[in-house]
């Protein structure tokens, strides 16, 4: 996951992103990822429009996102 998060910051991918909240709640997010520390990572979530931090542990899915769903966004 690591990898796919540093690959992404790389090149400017967008990725969509199930993950789980300190509340248990899941969601699916688009993020393009600004910055990775050890535990979390910093992403602009295009789901809430802003800069979000979120915890490495709680990502239960990442995946890229292909061309013809970013034109759906």
């Amino acid at each position: 996951m690591r990898n796919l998060l540093m690959k992404s910051k790389r090149y400017g991918d967008v990725l969509e992103m199930i993950y789980i909240a300190k509340d248990g709640q899941i969601s699916k997010r688009y993020i393009k990822v600004i910055q990775i520390g050890e535990v979390s990572f910093r992403a602009y979530c295009y789901t809430r429009m802003s800069k979000r931090t979120f915890t490495l542990n709680n990502v239960l899915a990442l995946v890229p996102v292909t061309i013809k769903e970013r034109d759906i966004i």
